[in-house]
């Protein structure tokens, strides 16, 4: 059996027990709720929106056990001065807590599932009568990996560099226009980057790029289940790249994989969303998972001298501009901000 047998049987091994676990908390909790609250109709999606839960619940765990310990260890913030200052730190860590809770425990995959999901449904089945169906790619690569007998995990990496490449042009965007950095703003307003800072983003801003995430995968043939697996990983390398953790993966590692130092850059106040000078949207250290991406198109920036996180504006000698203290507030200064009002 060759290597790429052997780490196929592997993945097998772990979808069969995230699919056991699944139908365990589906039977368990989900579809008792679902029955109690008249919404029978919804069963099958119902144990989709279970595989969401079941994978925020192992994110979270995740994020408290392996990261949580590696920020109180060595955090790359210091220390607040003042109880004052420790309060308000404790204060806008909250709210990211919020926003992650909302994103990773299916809430906001609940919403997508009722503003867009009909209208995806409709286009494509619309496009399948007509005879246009999407391109599998997975299949397309097969003939690469000759002697393999399963290319599942061939072709859930080439749906990685994919998704990753997709993630680095959408998020380099969300700092090139005007109207997309109003609502990206929310994001990069936090002074206090954590580990949970990484679902700080406006509604308006995640339906966007979700949307398109949903619409790529269907287009080039992503199997609900690697989709789960694709989002997931991404999001748990992201907690640790935002982590308030003093850490470097060394002058190799840090052009392999993002991770806190070469994404602290990114949130650097006046540096890494800022260009040719003074409040001149674009940036650097646009990538989620490859800083490939990032060197090969001329974006990278692997200097650790970041300086306080926020973005420039927010500072009274700058203007002190309010980005919104809560959850409510920063979503309607998102909007304000995209209508020019604020």
């Amino acid at each position: 059996m060759s290597l790429i047998d052997s780490l196929n049987a592997a993945v097998d091994a772990l979808t069969g027990a995230f699919g056991d676990a699944q139908q365990a908390l589906f039977e368990g909790v989900v579809q008792p709720l679902l029955f109690h609250a008249g919404l029978g109709s919804f069963i099958s999606d119902g144990f989709d929106a279970t595989g969401w839960l079941l994978v925020g619940l192992l994110q979270i765990t995740a994020m408290l056990l392996l990261i949580a310990p590696l920020q109180r260890w060595r955090p790359d913030e210091a220390p607040a001065a003042t109880p004052q200052a420790r309060a308000e730190r404790r204060r806008a860590v909250r709210v990211d807590v919020l926003y992650t809770l909302i994103h990773r425990l299916g809430l906001f995959r609940v919403a997508l599932f009722f503003a867009v999901d009909p209208l995806f449904n409709a286009l494509f089945g619309w496009l399948a009568v007509h005879g246009v169906d999407g391109w599998h790619l997975d299949q397309w690569i097969a003939p690469w990996w000759p002697g393999v007998s399963d290319t599942q995990l061939a072709g859930f990496l080439v749906y990685l560099l994919v998704f990753d490449l997709l993630n680095y042009g959408l998020h380099r965007a969300q700092h090139q226009f005007n109207w997309w950095w109003a609502l990206h703003a929310v994001h990069h307003s936090q002074r206090h980057v954590t580990m949970w800072s990484d679902s700080r983003n406006h509604l308006l801003d995640s339906l966007i790029v979700d949307a398109v995430f949903v619409l790529a995968a269907r287009v080039i043939g992503v199997a609900p289940g690697q989709f789960v697996a694709l989002i997931a990983l991404s999001q748990l390398v992201e907690n640790l790249a935002h982590a308030n953790l003093r850490l470097s993966f060394g002058w190799l590692g840090e052009r392999l994989l993002v991770g806190p130092a070469f994404h602290r850059r990114h949130h650097a106040a006046g540096l890494g969303h800022e260009s040719h000078g003074k409040g001149t949207l674009g940036g650097c250290n646009f990538a989620v998972l490859f800083p490939l991406w990032d060197w090969l198109l001329g974006t990278a920036d692997f200097r650790h001298d970041n300086g306080p996180c926020g973005i420039r504006d927010q500072w009274p000698d700058e203007g002190a501009r309010d980005y919104g203290g809560g959850f409510w507030a920063q979503q309607r200064l998102g909007l304000l901000r995209l209508w020019g009002r604020a």
